[in-house]
């Protein structure tokens, strides 16, 4: 009788440690498709030259079309409406907040040591860039980790060949 007591119990902690593992996988595949999604959005967003300022001969970034198609790769990366809400067919559950969205331009000098303290970033651009930072909740699909909030930071500069 103790042997069937203790196969139970050892199927119990098996079970438990699966559930944990599997928890952990979806969590790591999130992180990777959070950031994925995010270095997409960046880089097209670092692509949209203004036009009118490229006729003067200045090259630099269209912040309000950079704005906007960095949030249309988000959303179609991630599977997000307009607000940033997740769709029925997204991974995730909660929305995703973009926290930091800044346009680097000719304004300032290159190279350009870009620094954000509040979310401990920095990078160096040598060229017009994008920074873009989000907010990404874990969609844990068991209560077997507490929920994890990641802080996923990305940068692009913009390419161009003259």
């Amino acid at each position: 009788m103790y042997k069937l007591t203790i196969i139970v119990l050892m199927m119990t902690i098996w079970l438990m440690l699966h559930v944990m593992q599997t928890d952990e996988e979806i969590a790591m595949k999130t992180l990777f498709q959070g950031k994925h999604a995010l270095n997409r959005a960046v880089h097209a967003a670092a692509q949209q030259v203004d036009k009118a300022a490229l006729g003067d001969g200045v090259v630099r970034i269209d912040p309000l079309a950079a704005e906007a198609s960095a949030n249309r790769y988000l959303q179609g990366n991630l599977q997000l409406d307009a607000a940033g809400k997740p769709l029925g067919s997204s991974l995730l559950k909660e929305p995703v907040k973009v926290v930091v969205f800044d346009v680097i331009n000719n304004e300032h000098t290159f190279p350009y040591q870009y620094v954000n303290a509040q979310y401990s970033y920095e990078a160096t651009l040598r060229r017009p860039g994008v920074v873009m930072i989000i907010k990404l909740v874990n969609p844990s699909v068991f209560t077997a980790l507490k929920p994890i909030e990641w802080t996923i930071k990305g940068v692009s500069e913009l390419t161009f060949d003259f």
